[in-house]
C-alpha cells in the first residue's frame, strides 16, 4: 500500500521535540516541520500514533491545496478539494490507527494566518458540506460558537500563505485532552508542553525528578507517563493544589508533598532533574518565601540538584530571571521561545557545573 501521510499539531516552539519523539518511537519518517506542524510518513501506521505525548493532536493528511488567496474565491477551491478527498480509504486507514468505526456527524475546525476576506467559519462550511455529503452524515457547523456533539468525524483545515491543508483527526478527541486530568486550576500547564519539558530535561532511567511548584501535578504525571522507572516528587505550597495533584496522579508512583519552593524539605544534591513551571505572577502569584525573596528559588534548585544535574523551567520573562540563576551557580544550556494561548514564555534549560 502507499505510505500514509500524517500530521502532528504542536505548541509553537516544540516542533523539533515532537519530531524527535516520532523518530524515537519509530512512528515514521519525518518529512518537514512547519508552524505548529510536523509532517511524517509511515508505511504501516497503527494505533501507536495516538501515543504521541508531546503532540496536541495527530491527523491523516487528506488534501494539500495551493493557490489559496485572500479573497473569497479561495472558498471555492477549498470546497473542490474537499469534494475530491478519497474518503473511504482515509476512513479505513483511520480505523487501523485506532479511530472509532462509527460516527454521528461531521465537523470541521479551521484556522489561518494573516488577514483574509473570509472567516474561519466560511472555511469550515465550505469544506464541511462536501465531506459530510461524502459520508452521508449531517454537517455540524461551529458558526455561532456551538460546539459539535461527541462522536463526530472531525476534520481540520489550516491555511498559511497560499497553501491549505485538509486533514482527518484520528482520535475522537484531541490528544492534549488527557484522561487523567480531572482537576485543574489557574496556571495549569498544557500537558503536551509539560511532556516536552520532561524530554528536554533528559532524565536517565531511574533518575530522581522534582517539580517544586507542581500545582495540580501535570509535570510529574507526564513524567510518570514518559518513564515509569523515574523516582518523581511533586510539591506545592498550596494544600488544595496538592490534593488535586493526588487525584490526577492516581495510579502513578509519584510522591506528593506540601512544601514551600523557597525552603524545600529535600536533601542537598539528591535530585537529578528539576522540571517546573514556577509562579512568577502571570496567572499564579508567588507566595511564601518566594513572595519576598524570589532569589531563594534559584538557590534551592542549586542546592538540591546533584553536580551535573539539569533544570528545565518555563519562564515568562527569561531575561529577568536568568541573572539570578547564574548568580546561584547555574549555567544556561538551552532556551526556546514557545507560544501558548497568546503568551510567549520560554523553556530554559540550566545545568549545575560538575565538581
Amino acid at each position: 500500500m502507499t505510505a500514509a501521510r500524517l500530521l502532528a499539531r504542536t505548541v509553537r516552539g516544540i516542533e523539533s521535540v515532537v519530531a524527535e519523539e516520532i523518530r524515537r518511537r519509530g512512528l515514521g519518517r519525518v518529512e518537514r516541520l512547519g508552524h505548529r506542524e510536523v509532517w511524517f510518513r509511515s508505511a504501516d501506521p497503527g494505533p501507536e500514533v495516538l501515543g504521541l505525548d508531546c503532540a496536541d493532536d495527530v491527523f491523516l493528511v487528506a488534501a494539500a491545496v495551493s493557490g489559496i488567496g485572500r479573497d473569497r474565491s479561495a472558498l471555492r477551491l477549498l470546497a473542490e478539494a474537499a469534494g475530491n478527498v478519497p474518503v473511504e480509504p482515509l476512513l479505513a486507514l483511520r480505523q487501523r490507527c485506532g479511530g472509532r468505526p462509527r460516527w454521528s456527524t461531521v465537523d470541521v475546525s479551521a484556522s489561518f494566518l494573516g488577514r483574509r476576506n473570509y472567516s474561519r467559519y466560511d472555511v469550515e462550511d465550505a469544506v464541511g458540506g462536501p465531506l459530510a455529503a461524502a459520508v452521508g452524515l449531517p454537517y455540524h457547523g461551529r458558526r455561532g460558537g456551538v460546539a459539535p456533539p461527541p462522536g463526530g468525524l472531525s476534520w481540520r483545515v489550516t491555511v498559511a500563505d497560499d497553501r491549505a491543508l485538509v486533514a482527518l483527526r484520528i482520535a475522537e478527541r484531541p490528544l492534549h485532552r488527557r484522561q487523567y486530568r480531572q482537576q485543574t486550576r489557574a496556571g495549569s500547564l498544557h500537558p503536551p508542553l509539560a511532556a516536552a519539558m520532561v524530554r528536554l530535561a533528559q532524565p536517565h532511567q531511574g533518575a530522581r525528578l522534582l517539580d517544586p511548584c507542581c500545582g495540580v501535578g501535570t509535570i510529574p504525571v507526564e513524567a510518570a507517563r514518559t518513564d515509569p522507572t523515574l523516582s518523581i516528587v511533586g510539591s506545592d505550597r498550596d494544600p488544595a493544589s496538592v490534593t488535586g495533584a493526588v487525584a490526577n496522579g492516581a495510579g502513578t508512583t509519584v510522591s506528593w508533598a506540601v512544601a514551600d519552593a523557597g525552603r524545600l524539605p529535600v536533601a542537598t544534591g539528591s535530585v537529578d532533574v528539576v522540571v517546573s513551571n514556577p509562579p512568577w505572577g502571570q496567572q499564579v502569584p508567588p507566595s511564601g518565601v518566594l513572595a519576598q525573596r524570589p532569589e531563594r528559588f534559584w538557590r534551592e534548585l542549586r542546592r538540591v540538584l546533584r553536580p551535573g544535574g539539569r533544570a528545565v523551567l518555563l519562564l515568562p520573562d527569561a531575561n529577568t530571571w536568568l541573572p539570578q540563576a547564574a548568580d546561584a551557580g547555574m549555567k544556561l544550556v538551552d532556551r526556546r521561545p514557545v507560544s501558548l494561548f497568546g503568551s510567549h514564555p520560554e523553556i530554559v534549560a540550566l545545568e549545575v557545573a560538575e565538581r
